[in-house]
This record gives C-alpha cells, sequence and structure tokens, in this order.
C-alpha cells in the first residue's frame, strides 16, 4: 500500500516507522523536523507565501537553511476585490510574498529544489471544495478561515492519487514551532491557530469520505475523530 507520511510544524512530532510510509511530505518549515529526525527528503513541500514576510515566517526560513525537497509548492495569499490603484498599491507593499521573493530568500537560505510549482491560490481553493464535495458547512468555514498549509499539504496529496493511505505526524492545531517560540503566540495572546476550526472540519470530513487518513497524534484524533495510526 503506497503511503505519504504529512509532516506538521508541531515540536517532538509522533512518527510512525520508516517501514510504513513510502514517501514525505512537507509543510512550511517542517523540513526541520524531517531532517533533525533523518526522514527522506520530502517528495514534496507546500511554503506559504507570508513566509518571507511574517516574523514567524522568516524564523521558518532560517530553519530550513541548507535542506532540500522534490518539488516546492508555492501557496499564495487570496486574492481580495480592489480597484486599479489599490490593486497597484497592494502590490508594490506585497512583493515580499511574491513567488520570486521566496525564490531568491531560499537561494540565499542554500535551500534546494527540483521543481517550484506556483498555482493560483483559487487552484488550491477549488481542490478543496471538490473534494470536500462543496459541502455548505465546510464552504461556510471557509468563508471564515482558509484552511492551513498543512491541510493544503494533504488536499495536494489526495489529488495526485498516488497514494493509497496518508499519516498525518506534527500537526496540533497550535502555533507551535520545532525549532524556536512562535513570535505569534505573543502578537494574539493564544497558542491556538486561527485555521484549527477550519482545519478539524476538513480533516474530519476528509478521512470519513476516503476512509485512509490516519493519525499517530493523540490531539488530532481528539479533535476530527481520524483513526490513531497502529504499526500492526
Amino acid at each position: 500500500m503506497s503511503t505519504l507520511l504529512i509532516l506538521g510544524s508541531k515540536p517532538d512530532p509522533v512518527l510512525p516507522a520508516k517501514s510504513a510510509y513510502d514517501d514525505l511530505a512537507c509543510a512550511n518549515a517542517s523540513g526541520y523536523s524531517a531532517a533533525k529526525h533523518n526522514l527522506p527528503v520530502p517528495e514534496y513541500t507546500v511554503m506559504t507565501a507570508v513566509l518571507a514576510h511574517k516574523d514567524s515566517g522568516k524564523q521558518s526560513l532560517q530553519a530550513l537553511s541548507g535542506l532540500e525537497t522534490n518539488r516546492l509548492y508555492f501557496l499564495p495569499r487570496p486574492d481580495k476585490q480592489r480597484g486599479f490603484l489599490q490593486g497597484a498599491i497592494h502590490h508594490l507593499k506585497s512583493l515580499d510574498m511574491s513567488p520570486f521573493y521566496l525564490k531568491y530568500k531560499l537561494w540565499l537560505l542554500n535551500y534546494n529544489y527540483k521543481v517550484f510549482v506556483n498555482q493560483h491560490y483559487n487552484y488550491y481553493d477549488r481542490l478543496v471544495k471538490e473534494l470536500c464535495d462543496y459541502d455548505e458547512k465546510i464552504l461556510a468555514q471557509i468563508q471564515t478561515k482558509r484552511p492551513s498549509t498543512g491541510i493544503i499539504t494533504l488536499i495536494i496529496g489526495l489529488s495526485q492519487q498516488q497514494y493509497q493511505r496518508f499519516i498525518m505526524s506534527g500537526f496540533s492545531f497550535e502555533l507551535t514551532h520545532p525549532y524556536a517560540i512562535n513570535p505569534e503566540i505573543e502578537e494574539s495572546g493564544t497558542h491556538v491557530s486561527k485555521h484549527a476550526d477550519t482545519d478539524v472540519m476538513v480533516i474530519a470530513y476528509l478521512a470519513g469520505k476516503f476512509g485512509n487518513i490516519y493519525t499517530t497524534e493523540p490531539i488530532v484524533h481528539e479533535h476530527t475523530g481520524i483513526p490513531l495510526f497502529r504499526e500492526d
């Protein structure tokens, strides 16, 4: 059974045996944890545009210095409706969230990839909605907050139809990093991710639909009801 391990940024992830999966996929800077635990080079990694913009993102980029992935998916920010002048001003202010800027920052850090995938955000938005069968409750929740990069990492794996099983490790629905304290915790006054409610709904729906999504993290099992992965 072809299995994809999806690794999030939770410190001290509960990892399955290497014999339990075939490939690894990483979200944002979880490649740091992969390298720390001697996991294989990620088959693909998804990085949000804000990695080169926010202080917490810059912290994450530093943790990736000298690492690599086979494919790198750039996850842009969702577009908002703006007038021509407002759009031009926004574009100038957000140059540090462009794919070219992220490429430049990764080049400075000697982070390597073989393929760079640059899709419009609507592509990922459509994948989430299609895989969730345009469920009305999920559509309403997505309007409140989009799924996290970790969930998009899962969505990409599901959409490729290359794997028969998915194991989610290193997820906690919190603003945690394995390499430093996330400055967003002090800024927001909470450890809980803004994406948590959306992520829980999407994971639970997909797990119920496909029946092939597991987790090694008890907290994910408790929040979503998806089964815990066991070696036997």
